[in-house]
């Protein structure tokens, strides 16, 4: 078995006790939440104390902690993510009404910084120590210390409110207009994507910086190759590769700047139904969107470090 293969597979074993750690994690956060759930599913005082504890004993509220945890895994297992206490549907569905406007704005996110800082990175990267790596230098320090919800401030107040270039908030979905789709996603996409952007461009010139300093690419300087296939053909191949790791991190991140963002500007996503389940005291939602949001974490590290493995050409050729 390759090297590859070993540590694809250890990362695999990794991934279950890494899910169960994280859904013991929120099941025992959302047991000690201040929220009563048999309170919240009459409406706070509309209920005596008998059907109070009737709810509570039909709804397993009574069981023991190590009883009620089992419970939960085997519904998880089941896909059952629980019942709303306040709309009494599935969880589960409104999950996946919110998920896919989720995932559209953290791509499209992900999609915008990467691009910027593929290009300023590098940029900054090949004319190292020149004004045009000084200018972006200043730029991603900047961008590093502009938290996501400032930046949609900026944005909703310059290209929003004072120019009419894009709407104040709204969803419009993809199947009305790919148009309409990234105007609706253009101002929450950016605003998430800038902070990472400019983490990311950083990083990435470091990487860069590091490859152009190696003997290969004097080699290839001195052969007389184009720079532009010295840097695009070798060099970015192998500096990209450990920026990786950091990317799966920063994804993590996003997902969690998008609960912000989506409430900031009207997104129907999961970050915006968690806030509303918080505020109405539905602790069967919140425990759904947190336990999602959670697992879409460690999925997209593990595909990101799946990734890192394919991509790191010294563990390719080791055997």
């Amino acid at each position: 078995m390759t090297v590859v293969a070993r540590m694809l597979a250890r990362r695999l074993l990794l991934f279950v006790p890494l899910v169960l750690g994280v859904v013991l994690f929120v099941f025992v956060v959302m047991r000690f939440a201040p929220t009563d759930p048999a309170l919240a599913a009459f409406e706070g005082g509309s209920a005596t104390a008998e059907q109070l504890e009737a709810f509570r004993e039909a709804n397993g509220l009574n069981d023991p902690l190590p009883v009620r945890y089992v419970n939960f895994v085997i519904d998880l297992v089941h896909g059952d993510f629980g019942t709303s206490l306040i709309t009494r549907q599935p969880v589960l569905d409104t999950i996946r009404t919110a998920l896919p406007l989720t995932v559209q704005l953290t791509a499209l996110g992900i999609l915008i910084a990467l691009s910027l800082a593929v290009v300023l990175g590098v940029t900054a990267a090949v004319f190292r120590d020149r004004w045009p790596d000084q200018l972006i230098r200043l730029v991603s320090l900047v961008g590093v210390a502009a938290p996501p919800f400032w930046v949609a401030l900026l944005l909703i107040q310059w290209l929003a409110v004072g120019r009419g270039l894009f709407p104040t908030g709204g969803y419009v979905n993809p199947a009305e207009g790919v148009g309409p789709w990234l105007n609706s996603l253009a101002l929450p996409a950016v605003s998430l994507a800038m902070p990472v952007a400019a983490q990311m461009t950083r990083v990435i010139r470091t990487s860069v910086v590091e490859e152009l300093d190696k003997d290969y690419v004097r080699t290839a300087r001195g052969l007389g190759l184009p720079p532009l296939v010295v840097v695009g053909r070798n060099v970015l191949r192998n500096a990209l590769v450990n920026p990786l790791t950091v990317l799966g991190l920063r994804i993590g991140y996003m997902l969690g700047g998008a609960v912000v963002i989506e409430t900031m500007f009207a997104l129907p996503g999961m970050g915006q139904n968690m806030i509303q389940a918080v505020g109405d005291g539905d602790t069967a939602k919140v425990q759904g969107f947190v336990l999602t949001i959670a697992i879409g974490f460690l999925v997209v590290n593990l595909v990101v470090d799946v990734l890192y493995l394919i991509a790191n050409p010294r563990l390719r050729t080791a055997s």
